[in-house]
């Protein structure tokens, strides 16, 4: 018996994921969600429902890598304009008025959490604990598309735009030295922890729980984002732009999962009609 064999049996790991709450993830209430799911369910058919996960997360990063391309050039017209400066400067500033040597050894500490050392082990971390888990590779699929998409994010928006960072005399050491836009500490703390929250809620029954993974997550997010500014290495706007772009690919990394169990739903034959209108 294969593996997708075995993740159609019913209470297999991969079936306990269907549901988000009271939330049957391979329900699609949009014409263009059911198209989707018929099409990923045709193919997982004929190819088999992970590879047919695989093929989208690729899909899904070209996808983001062209968002990133338009991002730049909206962030080009917008800047040509000088809108951009009315709220960078100012907030830096204001950022740099509250700044105090302690504080500043602290925001420093924790915004390596989410750097190119730190993140990387969070991310590990969680994806040893997943695989033992759930002793499945869906996981290690999502999470490892997840970062890879973002770092292609990442270097794309910096190689596009090419913005300079803030001076370095208005900066805490150490100091950056890559371009400024977007927020790499950020786009990739969105992503990588966003995919992490997004795994943890699907096997969590409590909503009081889940409600406390999405806060903590979102949090560390903002705070990394907001951590940026405070120590001169980033402009408000590159934060911005690497939550929304961040918070575009988490939602393409999403339904990609949604597209997987969907396929495998409908391949068990226990529910016929998973993609169909719900009702109420």
């Amino acid at each position: 018996m294969d593996s997708e064999q075995r993740a159609r049996e019913p209470g297999h790991p991969e079936q306990a994921d269907r549901t988000l709450g009271d939330v049957d993830l391979t329900t699609w209430r949009t014409p263009a969600g059911r198209a989707s799911a018929e099409a990923s369910v045709r193919l997982g058919h004929r190819f088999g429902a992970l590879p047919v996960l695989v093929v989208t997360l690729l899909i899904g990063i070209a996808i983001a890598a062209l968002a990133t391309l338009l991002a730049s050039e909206v962030y080009d017209a917008v800047r040509e304009a000088d809108d951009v400066a009315v709220l960078d400067r100012p907030v830096l500033d204001w950022m740099m008025s509250a700044r105090t040597p302690g504080l500043e050894t602290v925001v420093t500490w924790w915004t390596n959490v989410a750097g190119t050392i730190g993140m990387p082990i969070v991310a590990v971390a969680f994806l040893v604990g997943f695989t033992i888990q759930r002793r499945r590779w869906t996981p290690v699929v999502l999470l490892v598309a997840a970062s890879g998409g973002s770092l292609l994010m990442t270097i794309a928006g910096k190689d596009l735009i090419g913005r300079a960072r803030p001076p370095r005399a208005d900066a805490v050491p150490p100091y950056e030295h890559s371009p400024s836009f977007p927020s790499g500490h950020t786009l990739n703390a969105t992503v990588i922890v966003g995919t992490i929250v997004y795994l943890l809620i699907l096997r969590q029954s409590r909503r009081v729980t889940r409600v406390t993974t999405i806060v903590v997550g979102s949090l560390f997010v903002l705070s990394v984002g907001v951590s940026r500014v405070f120590l001169g290495h980033h402009w408000l706007t590159d934060v911005l732009a690497a939550w929304a772009l961040g918070i575009a690919w988490l939602a393409l990394v999403v339904t990609a999962h949604r597209l997987y169990l969907t396929a495998l739903a409908r391949d068990r034959g226990r529910d016929r009609a998973p993609v169909a209108r719900h009702e109420g």
